[in-house]
């Protein structure tokens, strides 16, 4: 379906009047960049993205991102003059409490967002992640009718943002021909024009990252459209526009500065630009023919659902296992028993976590098909890969291991984007003190309550001779403030296997491991002991009567407890030992559990970290047993001596305490 251009261009002053009108009415938002992509989001939805609001995770559609969340306005006219449950009301309510439209897009809060939006480079690396899903889904189940296209927007800020170059290089490298970027080449950012801080040749670092590179006016339909046409029919290489626009096009005073960014035009500014647009000066006018073209091209995309749906049945009629084994992975289905097959493979001998770790993956993949991992270029540390699987190459589509190369941020992002295209259950690895490097998308995975693993090994002062710098302190705390992120620090071999059966059982939210570089003792668990109480983030691991002490321990530091609590019993000290793996989960089980692990004793908390959280059990901070400054550089178990993480140094702490 082809479009006439002057149809083209009223369908785009229509979105130009909406998003002027919401933010105008909301004091607040956006309008520069709906005005300025207007033309271009026009052709894309009107001719070539496949979008269906009957069904709108229609596993055959496209995907389409929109990376300067800021821009929102652009997605929700889109997504209304689409059919979209998404009224003009709703438009109306643009940045209200309880709204479907959002100052940003978050997924999960209206239909039709494919993810959460506005910390600027995200969405682009989302998309990348988005790309490599449809094709390892593809491959996986031998169907090319799996291979959806991933449309991205982005603006001179998200490539800036570093993690664009990240994620563009891999995107690149993988060649991920499914990938179409658009960039809003406008050279304005909040603060001015761009040549303010950058002279960069986007063109340029793009072909040199593996991508084939087009430019068009943005505001002139045919090339636009001639542009789309030839990037949607390649295979070989992620492919880039830059579309040449000019940000609040039309606004005869704002246009082509940055006072049209981020702010209202005014009621005034509002006026003139309809009147230079020859648009009616109706508040929220939206011209009839703009419904009868997004109205045409929903039921020829209609059509192809329908053809795509009698397709995948052809193709279950002839590949029975796979379309079955399809619909495991669609529904991201994993074995009741998980957690009771992945105790044995952890192994029980004395072991770091991280080596336990790399066991568990092992069978988890065996029993998990949607499972993928990988790691930034650290699997000799942190032992994520996936033996039997392959690696995800340009070549091979059906690798399971994915080789980030030194891209913690992009990792994080593109983690995101493979969990948010289909079944895939993924996870990514690194060096806990590089957590920093992937916050944003831990953040965002948390926000969208959607399912990755965040794998993190070295994970305390253990680390030794490496030092300070890769010695994290601070790193559990700040990963456990976050809001619906579930952090998890196994202490041996079943708990481990929890930590991956909550990893890989969890649908709302993410999860992150922390493991240990350094063997661990095996713990004295009592027999009888119900071992699913690990799932449940905290439990007694060594009872003492009348107990005079509760010592709460994680990972490494749970044997050092034990220890501890064998030098106070022969001082007449009773102390039950408590081992937390995952404190978020703890705080979710009723209080009658709550109160019978935490017991009646004095309450102390012991971990190589910053201890301030740990007063919400102990209720002093004299009683939380931590690290408040940076490490040193020394053998291991020099470095826990000179800190005071011996059992003789640790009692006489409690002993002052009490």
């Amino acid at each position: 379906m082809t479009v006439a251009s002057p149809e083209i261009t009223l369908v785009a002053n229509t979105i130009r009047g909406l998003a002027m009108d919401a933010v105008q009415k909301a004091e607040s938002g956006h309008p520069g960049m709906p005005m300025g992509m207007a033309e271009v989001a026009t052709v894309l939805w009107t001719e070539f993205l496949r979008w269906s609001p009957k069904e709108p995770n229609w596993a055959g559609r496209d995907r389409f991102v929109l990376s300067g969340g800021h821009g929102s306005m652009l997605l929700y006219s889109l997504l209304h003059l689409a059919g979209y449950p998404l009224s003009l009301d709703d438009l109306k309510q643009f940045r209200q409490l309880h709204s479907k439209t959002p100052g940003h897009p978050e997924y999960g809060e209206t239909v039709g967002v494919e993810t959460t939006t506005g910390p600027l480079g995200q969405g682009f690396a989302n998309a990348v992640g988005m790309a490599i899903a449809a094709h390892m889904e593809a491959a996986r189940f031998q169907n090319p009718l799996l291979l959806s296209r991933v449309f991205v927007t982005v603006g001179d800020g998200d490539l800036m943002e570093g993690i664009s170059y990240e994620a563009a290089s891999l995107a690149g490298h993988l060649q991920l021909g499914n990938l179409v970027c658009l960039f809003d080449d406008n050279g304005i950012t909040i603060e001015g024009h761009t040549d303010l801080a950058t002279s960069e040749n986007i063109q340029n670092r793009f072909l040199s990252q593996g991508w084939a590179v087009q430019s068009c006016d943005g505001h002139d339909p045919e090339q636009v459209r001639k542009a789309l046409a030839c990037a949607s029919a390649a295979t070989d290489k992620p492919q880039l526009i830059c579309c040449r626009t000019v940000i609040g096009k039309g606004s005869p005073n704002k246009a082509n500065t940055h006072d049209v960014h981020g702010s209202p035009l005014g009621k005034d500014e509002v006026a003139a630009t309809k009147q230079a647009l020859g648009m009616p000066a109706e508040d929220f006018y939206i011209a009839p023919r703009a419904r009868e073209l997004f109205a045409a091209a929903g039921q020829k995309n209609e059509q192809a659902r329908l053809a795509w749906h009698e397709a995948m049945k052809g193709w279950a009629a002839k590949a029975p296992e796979q379309d079955k084994a399809w619909q495991a992975f669609r529904t991201r289905s994993v074995p009741q028993d998980l957690f009771e097959q992945l105790i044995p493979a952890a192994g029980a001998e004395p072991a770091a976590t991280r080596a336990l770790s790399g066991n568990v993956i092992q069978k988890a993949a065996e029993l998990v098909p949607g499972f993928v991992s990988g790691s930034a270029d650290l699997d000799p540390s942190t032992k994520t890969k996936i033996k039997k699987g392959g690696a995800f190459t340009a070549k091979d589509r059906a690798g399971r291991t994915l080789h980030y190369g030194i891209r913690e941020h992009a990792m994080g992002a593109i983690l995101n984007g493979i969990s948010l295209h289909s079944g895939f259950l993924p996870a990514g690895s690194t060096f806990l003190v590089f957590a920093d490097y992937m916050r944003t998308p831990m953040r965002l995975a948390s926000l969208m309550k959607i399912p990755a693993a965040f794998v993190f090994t070295h994970d305390s002062l253990m680390v030794g001779e490496d030092g300070p710098t890769h010695q994290p302190v601070e790193h559990l705390a700040t990963l456990r403030v976050v809001p619906n992120l579930h952090v998890f620090r196994p202490a041996d071999g079943i708990e481990t296997a929890a930590a991956w059966t909550h990893a890989l059982s969890r649908r709302d939210g993410p999860v992150a491991l922390a493991l240990t570089r350094q063997n661990l003792a095996v713990l004295p668990h009592a027999a009888g002991w119900a071992k699913r109480e690990a799932l449940r983030g905290g439990y007694v691991l060594q009872e003492a009567t009348a107990a005079k002490v509760t010592l709460i321990a994680t990972g490494a530091e749970v044997s050092l407890a034990v220890d501890t609590a064998a030098l106070l019993g022969k001082e007449g000290i009773a102390v039950r030992v408590v081992s937390m793996p995952c404190v978020e989960l703890f705080l979710q089980q009723d209080a009658a559990w709550q109160k019978s692990v935490l017991g009646t004793g004095a309450v102390f908390a012991l971990e190589m970290g910053r201890p301030e959280l740990w007063c919400q059990f102990t209720g002093r901070l004299d009683r939380c047993i931590g690290q408040t400054t940076f490490g040193a550089s020394a053998p291991a178990k020099a470095v826990a001596e000179h800190f005071g993480f011996s059992a003789p140094k640790v009692a006489a702490r409690i002993k002052a305490a009490l």
